[in-house]
């Protein structure tokens, strides 16, 4: 490691690699059900967007065109009920990983305390320890730090697929404010709500009260639109925080491509896609859930977004091996924080085939 470079964990999948040996020698091939990247074909609409816009050889807009701009204010209203956004107060972003790890340095954050949850996307931690901040795990239910800066939250969760009622959102969001911290609501699985849940933007009225101060939502159109190749992200909210970000990544170069800018634009303008996605995510997760529940698992939330999280009350690194010996790959919930020891993390996230292949071999 260079000087003055923080010290990050591992990646964590790279201690996998004795586990995906494993799993990639069954006889029928390798069911990988353990990271979150799409699978299915980019829809129509988006690839015709990205063909019109081949011949882009001027620089594209670090704040996105107005169209996009406005697609994103249309979209989180028509399919979130969100209102009072303007669209100078939205910023695309170049995949939302690269925002959640750089946003505490973007927001000069250095020497600070951001809360995270038990249970949380890794990178959210890997973002405070590039900003020189501290990264804290803070439960639901229990108080922020009075030093807390910035809180994020995450509904639908990745990796448990919990969502969090109006009214515990509500709550973090006022506690947030008493103590000077900016909430950032990783979003990017709002649109994938599952059937009986009813997950809700940071941005909804019901959350914040009528005032978008100090609140950024961040949607990723990786997992409802299969862009994740296109890194094709925004973030949205308060339009002085927005202001500010957009400022620093115009200096630091952070644009996103114009073609994908409009890959986005028409994405966001239409619904048919993120429903059939939807369908899609639901069948897969209906059969994996009636599987591994006969296959003696135990489920917890689970409800929402792209994962399956599942226990057999032993160590997480045990129930991979056993999956592996099935040609089935998934996470360890320790992934994820050291609450997730007992957990893995099922990703629905494979082929209609290998999903079912995946059913299948869990009999045995």
């Amino acid at each position: 490691m260079s000087p003055g470079l923080p010290a990050l964990p591992d990646f964590p999948w790279d201690s996998l690699a004795a586990e995906t040996a494993t799993a990639r020698s069954h006889p029928d091939g390798v069911v990988d059900l353990s990271v979150g990247t799409p699978v299915d074909p980019v829809p129509a609409v988006v690839a015709t967007a990205l063909r019109e816009a081949w011949n882009s050889p001027g620089y594209p807009q670090t704040h996105g065109t107005p169209g996009l701009r406005h697609a994103v204010v249309d979209a989180l209203g028509r399919r979130y009920g969100v209102t009072g956004l303007e669209p100078d107060a939205v910023l695309p972003t170049i995949g939302s990983k690269e925002l959640v790890a750089w946003l505490p340095t973007l927001l000069g954050l250095r020497g600070t305390t951001v809360a995270i949850p038990s249970l949380a996307y890794p990178t959210y931690e890997v973002g405070a320890l590039l900003a020189g901040a501290t990264a804290v795990r803070v439960p639901d239910d229990e108080p922020l730090p009075r030093d807390t800066r910035l809180v994020w939250l995450n509904s639908p969760s990745n990796p448990t697929g919990r969502v969090l009622p109006v009214e515990a959102l509500a709550a973090r969001v006022a506690e947030a404010r008493s103590v000077g911290a900016v909430v950032a609501s990783d979003e990017c699985y709002l649109g994938l709500p599952g059937p009986g849940s009813d997950p809700v933007s940071v941005l909804d009225p019901r959350v914040h009260g009528g005032s978008l101060d100090g609140l950024l939502a961040v949607h990723s159109l990786s997992k409802t639109s299969q862009l994740a190749g296109y890194r094709a992200a925004f973030v949205a909210g308060d339009p002085a925080l927005v202001s500010g970000l957009l400022a620093v990544r115009k200096h630091a170069g952070m644009i996103v491509p114009r073609p994908v800018q409009e890959a986005m634009t028409a994405a966001l303008s239409d619904d048919l896609h993120v429903a059939e996605t939807r369908q899609r995510y639901d069948a897969r997760r209906a059969l994996l859930r009636t599987a591994l529940t006969r296959a003696g698992f135990g489920l917890d939330h689970s409800e929402a977004g792209l994962y399956l999280w599942a226990t057999r009350g032993e160590p997480c690194r045990t129930t991979v091996a056993w999956f592996a010996e099935r040609g089935i790959l998934v996470a360890p919930g320790e992934f994820y924080g050291p609450d997730g020891g007992q957990h893995v993390r099922v990703a629905l996230t494979a082929s209609d085939e290998r999903i079912e292949a995946g059913a299948a071999r869990l009999g045995t």
